[in-house]
């Protein structure tokens, strides 16, 4: 008689997964399901002359353990009050020591502005809760970009089904939309959080600042190891300070 609970532990599903399949027990077609709920394995076939169901502890591996942590503080993530909602342009000017000349690229609903360490801000959504937040220093003031939680989450924007990697959240929003989704860097160095978010897509463009071109190729053959289609392009300006007719140009070298 087969040994249930190490069958189901043989199948190694990760936090949330869940399989069907044939019973390996009465042989019954795609009626058995084993599912890992937070680290218990819980099976059952819905064959009704088969009684086998149960469930058992299994032992979490690194990642996820440092996927629990990572939800747990994307849930505790609570903007501070001085983070205020931004109306018009005045309400930044009001606070600012200086003038971002990229702001009218951006809808003032995409921002918030931070009264404190003047820094224009950007939250970062997941599920439609805010799990984090990044802020972008007003002039040369240093760090240039702020987190403001502990979640290593990527800003991005738009839904469509084609990532494109740039530096920064700007960039992010002008080519971000219904077809793009604009993932931000805030620099020019991948880490786990961007790798793990890219995953999710099939098809992946690399669009760094032409300073950095270098890392844009690096990044690229990076990522060909993990996703189906990885593409690098060469650009001769920010994204951010495109005009309108360069950034549609852009869009469609993206397609093809």
């Amino acid at each position: 008689m087969i040994n249930i609970k190490e069958y189901t532990e043989n199948l190694q599903l990760k936090l949330g997964d869940s399989k069907r399949m044939n019973c390996p027990s009465c042989n019954g077609y795609n009626t058995f399901t084993v599912t890992n709920n937070m680290g218990t394995l819980l099976w059952n076939c819905y064959k009704a002359s088969c009684s086998i169901r149960g469930n058992t502890r299994v032992r979490l591996s690194v990642d996820d353990i440092k996927s629990l942590h990572t939800e747990k503080l994307e849930e505790e993530f609570v903007l501070p009050e001085y983070i205020i909602p931004v109306h018009d342009i005045s309400d930044i000017k009001k606070h600012s020591c200086g003038f971002f000349e990229w702001l009218e690229l951006i809808k003032w609903e995409d921002i918030m502005y931070d009264v404190k360490d003047h820094r224009v801000v950007f939250t970062i959504e997941k599920d439609n809760k805010i799990v984090d937040a990044v802020g972008r220093a007003d002039g040369k003031a240093l760090p240039k970009w702020k987190r403001y939680g502990k979640s290593d989450a990527p800003y991005s924007h738009g839904v469509g089904d084609i990532a494109v990697v740039v530096e920064d959240c700007i960039s992010a929003i002008v080519v971000g939309g219904k077809t793009y989704t604009g993932v931000a860097l805030l620099g020019t160095s991948l880490l786990d959080g961007h790798r793990q978010f890219l995953t999710n897509f099939s098809k992946v463009v690399v669009a760094l600042d032409p300073d950095a071109l270098p890392k844009t190729l690096q990044i690229a053959k990076e990522l060909k190891g993990h996703i189906k289609e990885v593409k690098a392009l060469k650009l001769y300006d920010d994204i951010k300070y495109m005009k309108q007719t360069d950034i549609n140009n852009l869009k469609e070298l993206i397609w093809n």
